[in-house]
């Protein structure tokens, strides 16, 4: 793969998570003598976010349809990897996964979307294994601080006992952030295939829908408001938690199990002590149980498709991406009963801001990583902690050990 002619390509440049990959590339990742490229649908576009981004003349661009199955498999052939923002994946992201297998093509995508995930593990794992293409899912806020805190974690807790933790539990204590039209349509896709494909609801239910073959005890998965007794707060449900969960499981799977067999993971939102925090965590439950309701119908699905959310190309202006952060409480108790614990704290909106560097920063550690097993695999499982002084770097994304 050294001999080709370029190390990246970024897939979707001109949509709105793409530009922002394109931009944070732009700006703070093609150094190095990295050779990369936009890639979309239309020169014409990428010709102007060229312009636009500042890039000289003759920067790379390569124009392919994400329907084109021969301009993918010519893509995936002239590069080492690629970054594709090009969702909802489940709606035509299959054929860019099997151009990348076939040509032995590292691939990052920032997909939220587990039951597509489940699928394309089932169908393509083996042969990107057999051809050394490292397939890496959920590289940006889904599910890197959750992924790799509780990997970094685990270390921490070797370091200091010899012993993992058999259980950690995932608090997110802040989130100020957007919502963009291509996570409403990846939510709306991913309810759609429920719906329809029996399969898919059972890989959203199933907390190790992307181990097959692996069935591990009962994951802690309440819907009501609870309260944490090692943070003295009430929590609630978190949004992305049947994302995050399936990520770590995958990663513990693919890692061999260093865990044990019996491991456990739960993760939810913090909402604050007290009564104030009590009737948050139940507002927040009661209103996520009502939203899983009405989208559950395909009126409720029709009428938020038309009114309530943004359009696919639209989110956060740059205003709003800047002031956004994240911080998220990761911990667990060894085996001596002591507890052990990090903040995973990052800057900018979690959802793009932070995202669009988060991937890039996993794509520049794949890329000058040693080389490993291909598969269809996890940031966790791929790129482990050697992604932290990247994700540091560019994402201001820090994983911090308490005393």
């Amino acid at each position: 793969m050294s001999g080709r002619e370029l190390d990246l390509v970024v897939f979707g440049a001109t949509g709105f998570t793409g530009r922002l990959v394109a931009e944070v590339m732009a700006r703070h990742g093609g150094g190095q003598g990295l050779r990369w490229a936009l890639a979309g649908r239309s020169r014409a576009r990428l010709q102007a976010l060229a312009a636009e981004l500042g890039l000289p003349t003759g920067h790379p661009l390569i124009e392919a349809d994400a329907g084109d199955a021969s301009a993918l498999r010519a893509l995936a052939a002239c590069t080492r990897a690629v970054i594709t923002t090009v969702g909802p994946y489940q709606r035509g992201g299959e054929p860019l996964v099997q151009a990348c297998i076939a040509a032995g093509t590292h691939y990052l995508d920032l997909c939220g979307e587990p039951a597509w995930m489940a699928a394309m593990i089932r169908r393509h794992d083996a042969e990107a294994r057999a051809r050394g293409a490292r397939i890496v899912f959920s590289c940006g806020f889904d599910s890197v601080p959750f992924d790799l805190g509780v990997l970094a974690l685990q270390h921490l807790a070797r370091s200091r006992t010899g012993q993992p933790l058999a259980e950690v539990q995932s608090r997110v204590l802040v989130m100020k952030g957007g919502f963009s039209g291509g996570t409403a349509a990846s939510l709306l896709a991913t309810l759609e295939a429920v719906g329809r494909d029996p399969q898919a609801a059972r890989d959203m239910a199933d907390p190790f829908a992307l181990v097959p073959g692996f069935s591990g005890p009962p994951q802690p998965m309440p819907e009501a408001a609870t309260h944490d007794n090692f943070l003295g707060q009430w929590s609630a449900p978190f949004v992305m938690a049947p994302i995050n969960t399936k990520n770590v499981h995958r990663t513990h799977a693919l890692l061999g199990h260093p865990w044990g067999s019996g491991f456990v993971y739960g993760e939810r939102m913090a909402c604050g002590a007290g009564l104030d925090g009590e009737l948050r965590a139940r507002g927040l439950a009661r209103q996520e149980r009502l939203q899983a309701r009405v989208l559950g119908l395909r009126l409720g699905r029709a009428l938020v498709r038309r009114f309530a959310l943004p359009q696919p190309g639209e989110g956060p202006d740059e205003a709003s991406r800047e002031a956004g952060r994240y911080e998220i409480h990761v911990s667990g108790e060894g085996v001596d009963g002591r507890r052990h614990a990090l903040r995973v704290t990052g800057q900018r909106d979690p959802g793009y801001g932070a995202t669009s560097r988060v991937i890039v920063a996993c794509a520049r550690t794949l890329l000058k990583g040693p080389e490993r097993a291909g598969g269809l695999t996890t940031p966790g499982a791929t790129l482990g902690l050697d992604a932290l002084p990247e994700l540091e770097r560019l994402a201001e994304l820090r994983f911090v050990p308490e005393a």
